[in-house]
């Protein structure tokens, strides 16, 4: 059985070297489905579910929502978006350092690990950048 739930939030980023406009310094409200894939639950409080939503939103708001929402996410190893990380940091503007480059890909695998350490026996991740273009992890 599988569930969905489907959160937004805001965020900048840039893609350092890219041939496009999105190496400039740009913002996005991200749509996120998040797909949880578990057998039903038998009995107790949570019986018949797979997992209680109520539940995925509090894990989804800590790991997810809260780092990400109206902040600048850059990748850590860019030398470029570093330097304006620093600058937003010393005018105490919330950023996120990732491992990786910020594309949308690359953010929903970012996204499927959070929360599969979590717990989570999450199924896929669906990142929406735009009404019409997203990226989709579904695990190894």
């Amino acid at each position: 059985m599988k569930i969905t739930k489907i959160f937004t939030f805001d965020s900048s980023h840039m893609l350092d070297g890219h041939d496009g406009k999105c190496q400039n310094l740009h913002g996005h409200t991200y749509k996120l489905e998040i797909i949880v894939s578990a057998p039903v639950i038998q009995g107790g409080a949570k019986d018949g579910m797979v997992m209680d939503f109520t539940d995925l939103k509090t894990i989804v708001k800590q790991h997810i929502t809260d780092p990400f929402d109206h902040a600048f996410i850059y990748h850590g190893n860019n030398e470029r978006e570093s330097q304006i990380a620093a600058l937003l940091e010393s005018w105490n503007m919330k950023t996120l350092r990732l491992p990786c480059r910020t594309t949308a890909e690359n953010m929903s695998v970012e996204m499927y690990g959070r929360l599969k350490n979590a717990g989570v026996k999450v199924c896929s991740v669906k990142l929406w950048e735009t009404p019409t273009s997203c990226a989709e992890y579904e695990g190894d």
